[in-house]
Order: structure tokens, then C-alpha cells, then sequence
């Protein structure tokens, strides 16, 4: 049942059914237009620069743009020997029979990555147990009897029993270590470093870029960003820029070049103070997209519903503290799938999705970044 997405860097993979398992992301490292003004859709920026040689001062955002402010603070991060990742990753399921007795499940999976300046990397899966989304549904979970394996439907549209492992230690042991790929859509980590430092000469480049970027599409169809219009081209190049901030061995000058470019984007605008998943606050930056899930032919016929995607920035920091996607419509209706391994036809059924219950607005998925710098440091294994 571990069929490979057609691209090889999904933002938040979708589950994939283990008989009589736990559900599981499988993860990987992944491979992850016009100069920003301050007339951009986010707002005016009141500090985005310091000359070179002036005190290291962070620009502040004063109701400005928060892309812009990030790209300033983010371009004056030291370097480093190692680029270091660390980050979480949950999907809401909702356990139960109906929208009036049900409870949410956050089902999380860890990675941690070190990568070299020359592109040799390792990679570390970590184990999360399941757990209850808010207090409330904790207490709706031990009202249940604090099932260790919780029920859920098949939202792959097998036959195959799902479970959530509400048992397993909220994290296992000592992480294995493995060699990890040194690409990100397809660049090499040497390419990385030398993408253009400027947002309008990094976005022509990264138009070149070849992949499935379609929301849904019934075949494989593999065309340069720049083939692209409108929301779809915002689509992947917000995925691109993800990347770059967040898992891809990008310098400093190309990662501020990257909230550059995406606060040039259509339709790209700042949502005010919220706090990520994991509690930090930030300020929420909203993607102009129809739909968002991950990109390739393996997940994106699994969705019937329809999800806007946050960006949660820490412009001070110049991070990428998190990104959630949140239900704008709750799924319905049904869509025939390919057979399964045994041969026998599948078809996706709203009464079987993860956020069958949802309501627009609620959290669907995420992933945190809980680490993103450029370290002297010795990888810790």
C-alpha cells in the first residue's frame, strides 16, 4: 500500500493505510514575477533593510508587510557548516459516528535533518503517538474508555481496517539515522546555494522547474511552473518557497529572496496574530489557492473537500514558524479511485474522510518547524 507520490515532496502527506496498523506519514527529506514593493497585498513595511555595515538592528514590523520585514531579519542570519531541520507534522482525524459525538485525533509524525553545505545529508524519522486535539476531545476520549487503538474509516478507499495508536510513548528512543536525498525539486544543494539573491531573478529561475503542480489532475502531466496561471503558478511557487524556507540548505540572501518573491504574489496577504500549533506566536500569511493538498498524482485525488493554506511567520526572526492548512469546504459527494494491490475497484467516500465533520475554518493538518538554522554545531545522533 506504499505507493510513492509522483512528486517527491508533498507538503503534508496524506495517510496511507497499514492493516491492522496505525495510520502513517511516511516522510523524506523533501525536495522542496516582480521585486516585493511596499505596495504589495500585505501591507506597506516600515523597516526592510539595514546598509551594509550598519548595526545589527531586526526590522520591526509597525502594521507593514510581515513577508518583507522576515526577508530583512531573515538576510542577516549567521551561517553555518550544517543546515538543521527539525519538524512535526499532523493531519485531524475525527473518531466517532456523527458531527454531535465525535472527538479529534492530531496523528503526528517527527523528522529531524542535517545537511552539509556540499549536499550530503541524513535524516531521522521520529515516532509521535496520536493524541486528543484539544482538552475537550480528551475528555471525550476517556469518556470512550481511553481506547489505546482508535477506529477510524479508510480514507483510501480499501477494505483494510485503520487505527490510530493513541499508545505509542510520545517519543520512541534514540532516532536511526539515515543518508538522505540531497535534492529539492529536483536541485541539487550546490544549485540551491547559487539560486539568484534577488526575488525577480530567484522567481525566473525557479518558473523553470518541471513537476505535477496541478491541485487534481487524472493523468501525469509534467510542465514548467512558468506553464502555469494565476492561483496554480501561486500554488507552486509557494510550495517551492516553503522548501526554501524551511527544509532546503537555502543561504540566508536566498531565503530572503524567497519571502521577497512570495510577497510579490497575487492575492498573497498577512492575516493578522495568531499562535502555531505548537503555541509560538507568529503572524498568519494566507495563499490565494483553491484547494491545497499536497501536490502529485498519488494524493491529490484523495480529497473531496476544499482547504486554504497559512504560512505562520515569525518576522522578527525572519523563520517560517509553521504552515496549517484549514477546511473551506467539508467534503462530499464520491470519487472512483485506481484498484488497490488485490485488484478489487476503490472509490473515495466523503463519509470516510479524516475531516468528515470539520467545520469551514477548523484545522485539517500542519507541520511545524520546530528547528530552521544554518549551525556550527556537530549533528547529535
Amino acid at each position: 500500500h506504499d505507493r510513492e507520490p509522483v512528486v517527491a515532496a508533498p507538503l503534508l502527506d496524506r495517510r496511507r493505510p497499514r492493516h491492522e496498523l496505525r495510520v502513517r506519514r511516511g516522510f523524506a527529506v523533501p525536495l522542496a514575477s516582480l521585486a516585493a514593493t511596499a505596495a504589495v497585498a500585505a501591507g506597506a513595511v516600515a523597516v526592510v533593510s539595514q546598509p551594509d555595515g550598519a548595526p545589527e538592528e531586526k526590522a520591526v514590523a509597525q502594521g507593514g508587510n510581515v513577508l518583507l520585514v522576515a526577508a530583512a531579519n531573515a538576510q542577516k542570519a549567521p551561517a553555518g557548516k550544517y543546515w538543521h531541520v527539525k519538524r512535526v507534522s499532523g493531519e485531524i482525524y475525527a473518531v466517532g459516528g456523527s458531527a454531535a459525538d465525535h472527538y479529534k485525533v492530531d496523528s503526528r509524525q517527527g523528522g529531524e535533518g542535517w545537511a552539509e553545505r556540499g549536499g550530503k545529508a541524513i535524516w531521522a524519522h521520529i515516532e509521535y503517538s496520536d493524541v486528543p486535539l484539544t482538552p475537550e476531545d480528551a475528555r471525550k476520549w476517556r469518556a470512550a474508555g481511553s481506547p489505546k487503538w482508535a477506529n477510524i474509516p479508510n480514507s483510501e478507499g480499501g477494505d483494510e481496517q485503520m487505527k490510530l495508536d493513541m499508545a505509542t510513548p510520545t517519543q520512541q528512543g534514540t532516532p536511526a539515522w539515515y543518508p538522505a536525498d540531497d535534492r529539492y525539486f529536483g536541485l541539487t544543494a550546490a544549485q540551491i546555494a547559487a539560486l539568484p539573491t534577488e526575488p525577480a531573478a530567484l522567481e525566473r529561475s525557479l518558473l523553470d522547474l518541471k513537476g505535477d503542480w496541478h491541485a487534481y489532475s487524472e493523468s501525469r502531466q509534467s510542465e514548467p511552473i512558468r506553464a502555469l496561471r494565476g492561483p496554480e503558478r501561486v500554488r507552486a511557487l509557494s510550495e517551492v518557497t516553503r522548501t526554501l524556507l524551511s527544509t532546503a540548505p537555502a543561504p540566508p540572501k536566498v531565503r530572503a529572496a524567497a519571502f521577497r518573491m512570495l510577497a510579490a504574489q497575487p492575492g498573497v496577504r498577512a492575516e493578522g496574530r495568531v499562535t502555531d500549533p505548537a503555541g509560538r506566536p507568529g503572524t498568519a500569511v494566507s495563499l490565494p489557492l483553491e484547494t491545497t493538498v499536497p501536490l502529485g498524482l498519488y494524493t491529490a485525488p484523495k480529497q473531496l473537500g476544499t482547504y486554504r493554506r497559512q504560512l505562520i511567520v515569525d518576522p522578527a526572526a525572519g523563520t517560517l514558524l509553521a504552515v496549517r492548512d484549514l477546511v473551506a469546504t467539508p467534503p462530499k459527494g464520491s470519487r472512483k479511485l485506481p484498484a488497490g494491490d488485490d485488484g478489487r475497484p476503490r472509490s473515495l467516500k466523503a463519509e470516510n474522510m479524516p475531516d468528515r465533520f470539520h467545520r469551514p475554518g477548523e484545522l485539517a493538518g500542519y507541520e511545524v518547524y520546530q528547528v530552521t538554522e544554518w549551525t556550527n554545531a556537530e549533528p547529535r545522533r
